[in-house]
């Protein structure tokens, strides 16, 4: 007769027949008790401690779908602020990894049916952001943690410092320029013509006969000929011409330092993207294809190079694809967001690039640190 205990080949094949996930038909969750087969559940409905189980619930049973809706509703926020924090993922996606655990609380003992009618209740709390797409609902975890808000606020506090300081200094380049314009009196020159009577040798004044005749020989007529009006610039209008260069640059920093502020989204035509979602099957994963039209910022109808069919993928489902150095790319993210660049060389270490503008007010610039998320190859 063979060993009996825990190291038993019996007991042992009874583990590795209990791993993984079962049918959720043979599982009771009054008693957290996972049963293989029919038969199973059948007699541990049967047994003492199930019906002792029941009797307990007959008592209060909103007391305890409360208790599970509860523990269900927490341990699925607690997922997706630990997994995937704020970002917009679908309500599916949450809940396959939700199921992984085998002590995970079952739906069907909440006061929810369908996970559908549990997405909208989290909307409708306030717990998460959701939207309905034509692939399903998107979920986005709102972070109401003290210390985020504080950050948060911080960053509000900063924006808003660095446009006061924005529209300070351009007030102040509004005063110099006019300043410079209105600082000084323009030049006015005033210009008189005469009428020379050769005959009588006399001049006179357009603006009417001169009181007093002035006599001019022949050397003063000639020299009076030869004069000529030329148009010189005057210093004021290149000191105006200076500090609209001036003006310019400034105003180019600005909008620098609007663009600076990072998107979270990143597709954009005409780029080279590799699709990395399983869940199209192996035809499609890792697979490379071009965006050829983008929708609500997220989503990319993409053409895929080897097969040539056409895909509707959201962005969390590609990434971005890096070319051989000298190759272009286009930059998705970042102060020079939409910038055709060439690609110098790479840092394998620091999952970095750099690049050297080709295209904008500074191009032939050579940037450092770019990261591999934030630009990608052109078709």
């Amino acid at each position: 007769m063979g060993k009996e205990g825990f190291l038993s080949p019996k007991a042992i094949g009874n583990r590795i027949k209990a791993k993984g996930l079962q049918k959720l038909r043979w599982y009771c969750q009054m008693c957290q008790k996972q049963c293989r087969d029919e038969n199973g559940f059948k007699c541990h409905c049967m047994s003492e401690s199930h019906q002792r189980q029941l009797l307990l619930a007959s008592e209060d049973p909103n007391k305890i779908m409360d208790n599970f809706s509860q523990e269900f509703k927490n341990d699925f926020i607690e997922l997706i602020r630990r997994r995937f924090g704020t970002k917009r993922v679908q309500n599916n996606i949450v809940y396959n990894e939700y199921i992984n655990d085998r002590e995970h609380v079952h739906m069907n003992s909440t006061q929810w049916e369908t996970l559908t009618e549990f997405t909208k209740w989290l909307g409708k709390e306030g717990f998460c952001k959701v939207d309905e797409t034509p692939k399903g609902w998107y979920i986005q975890y709102i972070d109401r943690d003290p210390e985020t808000i504080r950050r948060q606020e911080e960053l509000e506090r900063k924006k808003k410092q660095d446009l006061d300081d924005q529209e300070r200094s351009a007030k102040f380049i509004e005063e110099q320029v006019r300043r410079g314009q209105g600082g000084r009196e323009p030049e006015v020159r005033e210009y008189h013509y005469f009428t020379f009577n050769l005959a009588k040798g006399s001049c006179s004044s357009a603006d009417g006969p001169s009181k007093a005749s002035v006599a001019l020989g022949p050397s003063a007529l000639k020299a009076a000929g030869s004069v000529k009006r030329k148009d010189v610039p005057s210093t004021s209008e290149t000191k105006e011409k200076k500090k609209k260069s001036a003006l310019d640059e400034i105003m180019e920093m600005e909008e620098q330092k609007k663009r600076s502020v990072r998107a979270d989204h990143w597709l954009h035509p005409g780029i080279v993207i590799k699709v990395v979602t399983k869940r199209l099957g192996e035809k499609y994963h890792k697979k490379k294809g071009v965006v050829k039209e983008v929708q609500d910022k997220y989503t990319a109808v993409v053409k895929m190079i080897d097969s040539g069919d056409k895909l509707k993928l959201d962005q969390s489902h590609l990434e971005t694809v890096i070319p051989a150095p000298g190759k272009r790319v286009l930059i998705l993210n970042g102060v020079y967001r939409d910038t055709e660049a060439l690609l110098d060389s790479i840092d394998e270490r620091k999952f970095s690039a750099t690049l050297t503008l080709d295209s904008g007010r500074m191009k032939g610039r050579r940037v450092d640190g770019i990261a591999y998320e934030d630009f990608s190859k052109m078709a």
